[in-house]
């Protein structure tokens, strides 16, 4: 890898972890070590996933969960963000809205399904909305931490030259948060994807979340590790995304 860039590199090596598993898993199988009728290997899993995408099957279920993810993240995210920051502004929002976060975040979001439900039925809305809350919470939490650490050298610099509240929000408090915020955007779209596919399990007819747990149902061992693996790589290709997005929007950022 000498010849390699260091970005180049970085990328490779991000890729070796996943690869060097998949490796291990088709040799312990070979070697005698599990069931191949309960835990297929990954040959016999690609064999299906081409299927999957050769008759469409796979890019419909992908199609209707990344719609709901990302429906219901940039709903839950936009607000939370907003309100991150104005908790690390205001006193009064913070003491308002703290008691709120320490009472409602614990709730596991899938609890909430059932309500939602009954709320929204069975269409797309309680999906969407159930992501966007659980989006929320991680987000919101740390946007208050990045903002409310801010040195408070530069809210005092803004405040000597007479910056207005607008100012200190757009470019103090924002821009000072934005490392924490991005942390929180990447567990946010880990918990989405968690919290989505549990609710597909039983609240819809398409999804991951449904291939899944229909392929079990149907004991399609094989058809179900497809949708688990399918979720893994939109796992890594949105890990991947906003890594070099923060790479873009905040060049300051120590690597």
């Amino acid at each position: 890898m000498s010849g390699l860039s260091a970005k180049t590199r970085d990328r490779l090596l991000y890729l070796i972890s996943p690869i060097g598993l998949l490796l291990l898993w088709e040799l312990l199988l070979l070697a005698g070590f599990g069931d191949r009728r309960f835990i297929p290997a990954p040959s016999d899993i690609a064999t299906r996933y081409w299927q999957l995408v050769v008759n469409g099957e796979l890019a419909y279920h992908t199609g209707v969960t990344l719609m709901r993810v990302f429906a219901g993240f940039f709903i839950g995210v936009i607000p939370a963000i907003a309100l991150g920051l104005l908790m690390a502004m205001f006193a009064p929002v913070r003491i308002f809205i703290d008691p709120l976060i320490a009472s409602l975040f614990p709730i596991p979001k899938i609890a909430l399904m059932p309500l939602l439900l009954l709320a929204l039925g069975f269409g797309e809305a309680s999906k969407i909305a159930l992501v966007a809350i659980a989006v929320f919470f991680p987000v919101i939490v740390n946007t208050y931490v990045g903002a409310a650490n801010i040195e408070k050298i530069y809210w005092d610099v803004a405040r000597n030259y007479g910056a207005s509240q607008t100012v200190l929000f757009t470019r103090i408090v924002f821009f000072g948060a934005l490392p924490t915020i991005f942390a929180g955007l990447r567990i946010a779209l880990a918990v989405s994807f968690i919290v989505l596919v549990a609710a597909e399990f039983v609240a819809t007819k398409s999804g991951l979340g449904y291939l899944i747990w229909n392929s079990w149902e149907l004991l399609e061992v094989t058809t179900m590790f497809c949708g688990i693996v399918t979720i893994g790589i939109l796992g890594l290709i949105t890990s991947a995304l906003f890594q070099e997005l923060e790479r873009k929007v905040i060049p300051w950022k120590a690597e």
